[in-house]
């Protein structure tokens, strides 16, 4: 179901949810699937990694088929089995980019929301459809929404369970940037292969910065200090060089990732 493809002339790697039938949604076994998906990426060590699914959508969620809900226990599903594979797509070794087309939903989602950069189709569809289930939103839903549309929208969204779509999503500020659908992929592989072949530590670096702002709140001061830090420690390697050199030489930079 997850399949893992490296290109290593590129040096872009594509995770694929490849269960169309089922809207890409995920039980415990595509999880665990996803985690070894995820090692066996990160030790291919390529500079950029995509996630994306095939058929009408990235993901539709959690696979409630059959499901007995007298038997669930959601948190374990949800602390056990989806957060540590969230983590581990936030701490991956490379930048990374969803390509979002058709139902986002619950645990795909949280997918996305933990890749770096997210690319969606214009009519993709974002939202909480839990409210027929008698179940809320999860794998970070409440935190985004409230972060980017504040908690009244966030709130309209959850009691109506009215989905946005991928355009009107990017206009609120949820996500990257809206493509139409047929050139959602083409446009993610051209950035994620510009960025493979880029200055792959600073952009680490920018990382890094980034999650301990969106994490921990840190305000402006203490974030110029950490940004000083982080400058001082490029200026010491060898793309960092490589990158004055062709400014001052005027050409195009050749840089290693080093």
């Amino acid at each position: 179901m997850i399949e893992l493809q490296v290109d290593a002339e590129s040096g872009v790697a594509e995770l694929i949810f490849n269960k169309p039938k089922a809207m890409n949604s995920l039980g415990i076994a595509d999880l665990a699937e996803l985690s070894d998906a995820l090692d066996a990426a990160a030790k291919a060590q390529p500079k950029a990694l995509i996630v994306r699914g095939e058929g009408k959508g990235f993901s539709a969620g959690r696979n409630i088929k059959g499901l007995n809900p007298r038997e669930d226990d959601a948190t374990d599903f949800l602390a056990n089995k989806v957060t540590p594979v969230l983590r581990q797509l936030d701490e991956f070794p490379a930048p990374t980019f969803a390509a979002v087309h058709g139902p986002c939903l619950g645990v795909g989602l949280g997918i996305a929301l933990a890749c770096d950069v997210v690319y969606v189709a214009e009519d993709a569809k974002f939202g909480s459809p839990f409210a027929n289930l008698g179940a809320t939103l999860d794998s970070g839903g409440h935190h985004l929404f409230v972060e980017r549309l504040g908690p009244h929208r966030a709130m309209d969204l959850i009691i109506t369970g009215e989905l946005i779509s991928g355009a009107e999503a990017v206009r609120a500020g949820l996500f990257s940037r809206a493509l139409p659908a047929e050139e959602l992929l083409g446009f993610t592989r051209g950035v994620a292969k510009r960025a493979a072949q880029g200055a792959t530590l600073a952009f680490m670096a920018s990382r890094k910065l980034v999650q301990d702002i969106r994490d921990n709140g840190t305000g402006l001061w203490d974030s110029v200090e950490q940004e000083n830090i982080a400058q001082g420690k490029l200026c010491e390697t060898e793309d960092y060089y490589e990158g004055f050199d062709a400014f001052n030489e005027k050409r195009k930079p050749q840089f290693k990732g080093a």
